[in-house]
């Protein structure tokens, strides 16, 4: 469901993605890990058409991210790093601009909500303005919005920053049950969080793809914990 191949973006010297290729299928998560710097967030980005690469390209459920931008927008589900909302308004009504963005309309819209308010657990904080929420519950309501329209793929960058562990624990599930019907790509520093949802893993730095296998098979190869397999990998020298 998502195709990238040879994808680069420099922001001046800087090279963030430095040709990076690799396929994700439904019913894969995909876990992106790397230091700060890495590059997960920029190709995130790159995936989701809000930046452009300067090189290679990339296919989402079979839409070009050249040649089709929105078209890929319209597909997939995209929770941001920090992902942009408006303060004034509450969440009911956030979330009514976003149906209205995603053309859900009538029986449907409330079909919707009803399913996913209580999916995100936001009830209790639906008609509260969102310059009052607490950074879990705003993190709650960015992931509701990326799935009010059903997508068949979700690109989710730091899904459970900000949230308690309880939270965590219920966004983790969330993802899990999510995983058989769709393609999912999860950007996380919690290499916890990746045991715990994670099909597959890739391990990034200085915006290259340094290991892409699954979790199981990174700790069986490198006989260590995954945190211990991440230090080592991304403490080796880069190539150029």
């Amino acid at each position: 469901m998502i195709e990238v191949k040879e994808l680069r973006r420099s922001f001046g010297p800087v090279k963030a993605v430095d040709g990076i290729t690799f396929n994700v299928e439904k019913g894969q998560v995909l876990g992106l890990l790397g230091p700060n710097g890495a590059g997960k967030t920029t190709a995130m980005r790159i995936l989701a058409c809000f930046i452009r690469p300067d090189s290679g390209t990339a296919s989402v459920n079979g839409q070009d991210i050249i040649k089709d931008p929105v078209g890929v927008r319209r597909s997939i589900g995209y929770l941001a790093e920090s992902a942009p909302s408006y303060g004034e308004m509450t969440v009911a009504s956030f979330l009514d601009f976003i149906c209205d963005v995603r053309q859900i309309h009538g029986k449907t819209r409330k079909q919707t909500l009803d399913q996913i308010v209580p999916q995100c657990s936001i009830e209790t904080v639906y008609h509260q303005t969102i310059d009052t929420l607490s950074k879990g519950y705003k993190r709650r309501v960015g992931l509701a919005q990326a799935l009010l329209h059903d997508p068949g793929v979700l690109i989710l960058d730091e899904p459970t920053d900000g949230l308690d562990p309880n939270q965590k624990h219920e966004v983790r599930n969330l993802i899990t049950k999510m995983a058989k019907d769709k393609c999912i790509i999860v950007s996380t520093h919690i290499l916890e969080e990746v045991e715990a949802v994670c099909t597959r893993s890739i391990i990034i730095a200085k915006g290259q793809i340094l290991a892409d296998s699954t979790p199981k098979d990174l700790k069986n190869e490198y006989k260590c914990s995954l945190d211990e397999v991440f230090r080592k990998i991304t403490t080796q020298p880069v190539t150029a």
